[in-house]
């Protein structure tokens, strides 16, 4: 499977710039895996603005 990375630009909700891994999905779940978080593309505008992927604000978000 190739990765479509415009068509993934397309439907990323990060607001993240300039953000590398952007369109790149399976490179930024890894890359917030590793560090503990979670992509910002999971959270809702408001908690995604907030640039903490944590998953402590994750769910603080959600509520």
């Amino acid at each position: 499977m190739e990765c479509n990375i415009e068509a993934n630009k397309a439907d990323c909700g990060c607001t993240y710039e300039p953000c590398e891994r952007k369109g790149k999905c399976c490179e930024c779940i890894k890359y917030h895996k590793n560090r503990g978080g979670l992509p910002g593309c999971l959270f809702p505008p408001e908690g995604e603005r907030t640039y903490d992927r944590s998953l402590e604000n994750f769910l603080e978000s959600w509520k």
